[in-house]
Protein backbone atom coordinates (compact mmCIF):
# COMPACT_ATOMS: atom_id res chain seq x y z
CA UNK A 1 0.00 0.00 0.00
CA UNK A 2 2.72 2.67 1.00
CA UNK A 3 4.10 1.99 -2.54
CA UNK A 4 1.39 3.46 -4.13
CA UNK A 5 0.56 6.22 -2.18
CA UNK A 6 4.63 7.06 -2.66
CA UNK A 7 3.79 6.85 -6.43
CA UNK A 8 1.04 9.04 -6.03
CA UNK A 9 3.07 12.01 -4.29
CA UNK A 10 5.92 11.49 -6.60
CA UNK A 11 3.47 11.92 -9.94
CA UNK A 12 1.75 15.35 -7.61
CA UNK A 13 4.85 16.92 -7.72
CA UNK A 14 6.45 16.18 -10.70
CA UNK A 15 2.95 17.10 -12.17
CA UNK A 16 3.36 20.79 -9.70
CA UNK A 17 6.78 21.61 -10.58
CA UNK A 18 6.40 20.96 -14.41
CA UNK A 19 3.27 23.58 -14.28
CA UNK A 20 5.55 25.98 -12.38
CA UNK A 21 8.42 25.71 -14.92
CA UNK A 22 5.62 25.79 -17.70
CA UNK A 23 4.52 29.34 -16.23
CA UNK A 24 7.73 30.78 -15.55
CA UNK A 25 8.42 30.26 -19.10
CA UNK A 26 5.51 31.57 -20.09
CA UNK A 27 6.29 34.67 -17.98
CA UNK A 28 9.86 34.85 -19.46
CA UNK A 29 8.58 35.04 -23.20
CA UNK A 30 5.68 37.36 -22.46
CA UNK A 31 7.78 39.63 -20.56
CA UNK A 32 9.20 43.10 -23.03
CA UNK A 33 12.00 42.63 -25.12
CA UNK A 34 15.17 44.38 -23.99
CA UNK A 35 17.84 45.59 -25.53
CA UNK A 36 21.02 43.67 -25.12
CA UNK A 37 23.05 46.59 -25.74
CA UNK A 38 22.30 49.05 -22.54
CA UNK A 39 19.23 49.82 -20.48
CA UNK A 40 18.67 53.49 -21.52
CA UNK A 41 19.85 56.05 -24.12
CA UNK A 42 23.24 57.30 -23.28
CA UNK A 43 23.58 60.59 -22.95
CA UNK A 44 26.84 62.61 -24.14
CA UNK A 45 26.62 66.10 -22.43
CA UNK A 46 28.89 67.47 -25.18
CA UNK A 47 26.44 68.83 -27.98
CA UNK A 48 28.34 70.43 -30.92
CA UNK A 49 26.82 73.45 -32.67
CA UNK A 50 24.83 72.59 -35.42
CA UNK A 51 22.18 74.42 -37.82
CA UNK A 52 20.10 71.48 -37.12
CA UNK A 53 19.48 72.40 -33.52
CA UNK A 54 17.39 75.60 -34.53
CA UNK A 55 15.54 73.47 -36.56
CA UNK A 56 14.79 70.63 -33.63
CA UNK A 57 14.16 73.88 -31.49
CA UNK A 58 11.66 75.60 -34.00
CA UNK A 59 10.12 71.85 -33.78
CA UNK A 60 9.46 71.71 -30.00
CA UNK A 61 12.24 69.48 -29.21
CA UNK A 62 15.26 69.91 -26.81
CA UNK A 63 18.71 68.54 -27.88
CA UNK A 64 19.92 66.57 -24.65
CA UNK A 65 22.64 65.32 -26.10
CA UNK A 66 25.36 64.78 -28.64
CA UNK A 67 26.89 62.81 -31.14
CA UNK A 68 27.21 58.86 -29.75
CA UNK A 69 29.30 56.62 -31.56
CA UNK A 70 28.19 53.04 -30.52
CA UNK A 71 30.50 49.92 -31.21
CA UNK A 72 29.73 47.02 -32.38
CA UNK A 73 31.45 43.07 -32.95
CA UNK A 74 30.19 40.45 -34.24
CA UNK A 75 31.23 37.09 -34.94
CA UNK A 76 31.27 35.43 -37.99
CA UNK A 77 32.92 31.87 -38.91
CA UNK A 78 35.08 32.38 -36.01
CA UNK A 79 36.33 35.58 -36.66
CA UNK A 80 35.84 39.03 -34.49
CA UNK A 81 34.70 42.05 -36.79
CA UNK A 82 33.90 45.33 -36.02
CA UNK A 83 31.96 47.91 -36.84
CA UNK A 84 30.03 51.10 -35.02
CA UNK A 85 26.74 52.92 -35.65
CA UNK A 86 26.94 57.21 -35.14
CA UNK A 87 24.00 58.93 -33.84
CA UNK A 88 24.23 62.26 -34.37
CA UNK A 89 21.82 63.82 -31.32
CA UNK A 90 19.58 62.97 -28.38
CA UNK A 91 16.47 65.38 -28.38
CA UNK A 92 13.43 65.25 -25.87
CA UNK A 93 10.25 66.18 -26.38
CA UNK A 94 7.73 68.72 -24.38
CA UNK A 95 6.30 65.28 -22.17
CA UNK A 96 10.11 63.81 -21.99
CA UNK A 97 10.36 61.30 -24.20
CA UNK A 98 13.40 60.81 -25.87
CA UNK A 99 14.46 60.46 -29.34
CA UNK A 100 17.59 59.28 -31.34
CA UNK A 101 18.28 62.17 -34.11
CA UNK A 102 20.09 61.70 -37.25
CA UNK A 103 21.10 64.06 -40.27
CA UNK A 104 20.61 63.21 -43.56
CA UNK A 105 23.97 63.56 -45.08
CA UNK A 106 24.78 63.58 -49.70
CA UNK A 107 26.32 60.37 -49.58
CA UNK A 108 24.05 58.49 -47.24
CA UNK A 109 20.33 59.78 -48.03
CA UNK A 110 17.17 58.02 -46.40
CA UNK A 111 15.05 56.31 -48.92
CA UNK A 112 11.61 56.83 -48.28
CA UNK A 113 10.04 53.64 -48.74
CA UNK A 114 9.04 51.23 -46.13
CA UNK A 115 12.02 49.03 -47.09
CA UNK A 116 14.86 51.77 -46.80
CA UNK A 117 13.40 53.25 -43.52
CA UNK A 118 14.10 49.47 -42.41
CA UNK A 119 17.45 49.47 -43.57
CA UNK A 120 18.45 52.48 -42.52
CA UNK A 121 16.90 53.04 -38.87
CA UNK A 122 15.71 49.78 -37.82
CA UNK A 123 19.29 48.93 -35.76
CA UNK A 124 18.72 52.41 -33.97
CA UNK A 125 15.18 51.52 -32.67
CA UNK A 126 15.87 47.98 -31.98
CA UNK A 127 18.72 48.95 -29.59
CA UNK A 128 17.27 51.53 -27.55
CA UNK A 129 13.30 50.51 -27.90
CA UNK A 130 12.44 52.99 -25.37
CA UNK A 131 12.57 55.63 -27.11
CA UNK A 132 9.97 57.52 -28.46
CA UNK A 133 11.43 57.51 -32.56
CA UNK A 134 13.54 58.94 -34.90
CA UNK A 135 13.83 62.44 -35.48
CA UNK A 136 15.14 62.60 -39.00
CA UNK A 137 16.38 66.10 -40.31
CA UNK A 138 17.10 67.00 -43.72
CA UNK A 139 18.83 70.36 -43.45
CA UNK A 140 18.68 70.83 -47.24
CA UNK A 141 14.41 71.45 -47.18
CA UNK A 142 14.45 72.21 -43.65
CA UNK A 143 12.40 69.48 -42.57
CA UNK A 144 12.22 67.28 -39.26
CA UNK A 145 11.09 63.96 -39.71
CA UNK A 146 8.97 62.04 -36.89
CA UNK A 147 9.81 58.48 -37.70
CA UNK A 148 8.41 55.98 -35.35
CA UNK A 149 8.43 51.88 -34.85
CA UNK A 150 5.50 50.30 -35.38
CA UNK A 151 3.78 46.39 -36.41
CA UNK A 152 2.26 46.11 -39.06
CA UNK A 153 -1.20 43.55 -37.93
CA UNK A 154 -2.37 43.61 -41.47
CA UNK A 155 -2.36 40.42 -43.07
CA UNK A 156 -0.53 41.57 -46.50
CA UNK A 157 1.04 38.90 -49.00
Amino acid sequence: MSGNSDRAVMVLISVALSIWVLYRVYIWLQSSPRSFMKDTIPINKEIIPHPALDMLEAAGYEVVGGKLRIPLSFTADGSILYSRLYIDYVAAANDGTLYLVMLERPRKQLERTGSGIRDFLLPYLLLYPECGGVLFVNLSSTKVSVIKLGKDDGESD
